[in-house]
């Protein structure tokens, strides 16, 4: 079987990283996956296996014709079983190269997100509307995703299937032996992600500094790059925080900070479900994170982590201070995270259980 995974760019973003990292393991199960970039980009991915470029233009979204006879004339030469789109541009893509250059080959739409949060005028849910027509199967990354997605668009909803997100096993230094995080001040508190507006950082500053009224030596670092990470390294300075807050920038190490760490902080406003978390579970780190998207799937509170309301910054402070607390509570609810992620979450499971879809649409 081939494949080819439709992304946006070579970016170091978390639907190219899956993408890449589900190919990896979809081409070591002896079916051929390769990788399909829409626009140019620089960005080292991690995949070894092969790659082609659209060369779309960003301006051009909505009338690229170039690009998609260029996936057209690809998908002649390949002849691929399935065409994924990995969320945002590339189904629309997909769907306009089918449309005007005819081959037949089935779509599979990877939803990543609570797309009821994005798509909210009635002209939006027409238009995506149009797109999602042409997607034999629409793979939701939680329970919640897939009912979001079925309530915005129930013509749909045999379509829907619902496989996770996994995570690579690495080999990680003990915390503390590492190599991040030197002599970083405790509680150490790390925060993995994007600056985008979902993420909600200028709201874990507030809720940094409540932590800090009761845990003076505490440290906040930041792993991650986006466009608002200057806004939010001006906000640090504003409140005469540089000495407790730190920012590194997108790191290829980033689960090593994740495993030097007393606790994970997420306080996203809006997710799916967020590789970071697990990856948390795997490293036996704590994880505080709202109650959004499909976050509680994993996040069981008192058994796996700490779930907290969205918005309450109290309550996710308090929690903060609980988890910190090496207790034989904690070390149990570590322990039930790592063992989940280590039977359900692991990418080798997650390739097998996307081939079964893709095998299901060939029947």
């Amino acid at each position: 079987m081939t494949i080819l995974q439709l992304v946006q760019k070579p970016q170091l973003r978390g639907a190219e990283m899956f993408a890449s990292q589900l190919s990896t393991h979809i081409n070591e199960k002896g079916d051929k996956a390769m990788l399909v970039f829409v626009f140019p980009g620089k960005a080292p991915l991690p995949f070894s296996g092969e790659t082609k470029h659209l060369n779309g233009s960003p301006k051009k979204r909505m009338w690229d014709i170039k690009a998609w006879r260029n996936l057209a004339q690809l998908i002649k030469e390949e002849k691929p079983d399935v065409v994924q789109a990995n969320a945002g541009d590339t189904l629309k893509y997909a769907v306009f190269s089918k449309l005007f250059f005819k081959w037949k080959q089935p779509i599979v739409f990877r939803n990543a997100s609570t797309i009821s949060l994005y798509i909210k005028s009635a002209p939006a849910k027409l238009l995506n509307g149009f797109f999602f027509k042409y997607a034999t199967r629409i793979v939701s990354v939680s329970r919640t995703s897939a009912s979001d997605f079925a309530n915005l668009f129930p013509q749909f909803k045999e379509r829907i299937v619902t496989v996770p997100i996994g995570i690579e096993e690495a080999e990680l230094n003990d915390a503390g032996k590492g190599n991040v995080l030197p002599g970083a001040s405790k509680p150490v508190l790390v925060h993995v992600g994007g600056f985008t507006y979902e993420k909600n950082h200028v709201r874990l500053i507030g809720i940094f500094e409540g932590i800090l009224k009761k845990q003076p030596g505490a440290s906040l670092h930041f792993v991650g790059s986006g466009p608002l990470q200057g806004q939010i390294e001006e906000l640090v300075k504003q409140k005469g925080l540089e000495q407790h807050v730190h920012f590194y920038g997108f790191r290829n190490d980033a689960m090593q900070f994740i495993k030097n760490a007393d606790v994970l902080l997420l306080p996203s406003i809006i997710e799916g479900l967020p590789g970071v978390i697990l990856e948390a579970f795997y490293c036996k780190t704590p994880v505080v994170a709202y109650e959004v998207g499909g976050i509680p799937e994993v996040v069981i509170n008192n058994k796996t982590g700490y779930l907290v309301s969205k918005g309450n910054e109290e309550a996710f402070v308090d929690n903060v201070l609980k988890a910190i607390d090496k207790t034989p509570a904690n070390e149990q609810m570590v322990q039930n995270a790592w063992q989940l992620v280590m039977n359900e979450y692991l990418n080798t499971r997650i390739a097998a259980k996307f081939l079964e879809v893709y095998n299901d649409i060939k029947k």
